[in-house]
């Protein structure tokens, strides 16, 4: 099989030669800058860069070299965009490790070397402390009130830093002919690779209410407000259908797998009750399931962290065909629990390896070993794409990484 047939065989729960794997297909499937360059520096490769291409959580965009030697099977087509050195800056984090940021990031260095972000009118958007690992939000726009009316929802949105500190592609949007030419690069990059393509499209809902009111006011609000919270909701389904429209107008055929977040849960428990799950923010990812697979051939992708068992089986009826990052980690997320229940009404995108106490605090037999488990769990019956559990980030030792590949290609040929 290709990549492509072989993701895609997974995807749709049939056999696959044998089991795909996943680094950098999206923004939380990935590995944070200070990571990749410690996985170069342990292999020896000493050219190339580490482009951090989300500024916001400062994830590096992996290079060829380095998924060819992995095996990995998906690619971002954030790739299609900023290719010339001249998109990109040399920064050195506090402790030294060199990077590029994106021509237009351009934040603040203050004297004990943190930042901070101003967006044209002075509102501070985004901070990172001198030891930090990614940009913080500073700007809640609806921190004391929701408004009248969400007529200006679109420009509020821009204060907020997930959408004015934006990954490739969407860097670019505000630009001329912007979606003619991302389609022409997105099929000069499937013509020359059989790799899956993924396209990230955010369309979040319940995050923008805790981005534009913040987590504790909107908790409340979703009980206390429900109304309101659905009216919002409405306003962002119109604008996220605009981009989803253009999306499958533009890029069907060319883009395989379209991903969409909404983190729904935390370590112990999900936000809300399953209940208001469905009163509230169900309806709405119905409808974008709906539009895309109506409107194009794209799989779509959910990104949801957190303790979400309970749900999973509703996130397959609103049309979800993959759920990621499969956070084993979190409470009622058992393995096999999961595959026994859920395997074959949804695409498990993660769970390969849990990043909170495995790979990053383990010997590398111990994460080769549990690494092969889980693979043993998930693949069985397709309906899996390896990929660890969310981003990797600079606490993982290279050697530990290299020994979760390893797991993967010896089940693969082993």
């Amino acid at each position: 099989m290709t990549s492509r047939e072989r993701v895609l065989a997974s995807i749709n729960h049939k056999d696959a030669d044998y089991v795909p794997l996943d680094l950098g297909s999206n923004v939380s499937a990935g590995i944070s800058g200070q990571a990749y360059s410690n996985l170069k520096k342990y292999l020896g490769i000493d050219h190339g860069h580490t482009r951090i291409y989300d500024v916001a959580q400062q994830v590096a965009l992996p290079e060829i070299e380095i998924l060819d030697m992995i095996g990995a099977d998906v690619l971002d087509v954030a790739r299609v965009v900023n290719v010339s050195d001249d998109d990109w800056y040399d920064v050195r984090y506090t402790n030294g490790t060199l990077v590029q940021w994106p021509s237009w990031f351009k934040p603040r260095r203050n004297p004990d070397n943190s930042f901070d972000y101003y967006d044209s009118e002075g509102t501070h958007i985004a901070k990172m402390a001198a030891d930090g690992i990614c940009f913080d939000q500073c700007c809640f726009p609806y921190a004391d009130d929701f408004p009248t009316d969400f007529k200006d929802l679109k420009k509020t949105m821009a204060k907020v830093h997930w959408s004015k500190l934006a990954h490739g592609p969407w860097d670019h949007q505000t630009e001329e002919n912007f979606w003619p030419e991302l389609r022409k690069r997105c099929q000069i990059l499937r013509n020359s690779t059989d790799r899956a393509l993924m396209i990230t499209c955010g369309c979040n809902f319940f995050e923008w209410g805790t981005f534009l009111r913040g987590m504790v006011n909107f908790l409340v609000d979703i009980y206390e407000d429900p109304e309101t919270v659905i009216e919002m909701n409405e306003a962002l389904l119109e604008i996220h259908l605009e981009l989803v429209a253009k999306t499958c107008e533009y890029l069907d055929g060319v883009v395989d797998i379209v991903r969409f977040g909404d983190d729904l849960g935390m370590n112990q428990n999900m936000f809300m009750s399953l209940e208001k799950y469905r009163e509230v923010f169900k309806p709405f990812h119905t409808k974008l399931n709906e539009y895309v697979h109506t409107h194009s051939s794209m799989k779509t992708f959910l990104h949801s962290c957190g303790a979400i068992f309970p749900l999973i089986g509703d996130l397959a009826e609103a049309g979800f065909d993959i759920l990621n990052p499969v956070q084993t980690s979190a409470s009622g997320m058992d393995p096999q629990k999961l595959k026994d229940t859920w395997g074959k009404d949804i695409c498990f995108w993660g769970g390969g390896c849990n990043t909170r106490k495995i790979l990053n605090l383990s010997t590398p037999k111990e994460v080769y070993e549990y690494t092969r488990r889980m693979i043993d769990i998930f693949y069985k019956d397709g309906g899996f794409v390896f990929n660890q559990e969310h981003n990797i980030l600079g606490d993982v030792p290279p050697e530990n990484l290299m020994a979760m590949y390893k797991a993967v290609d010896d089940a693969r040929h082993g």
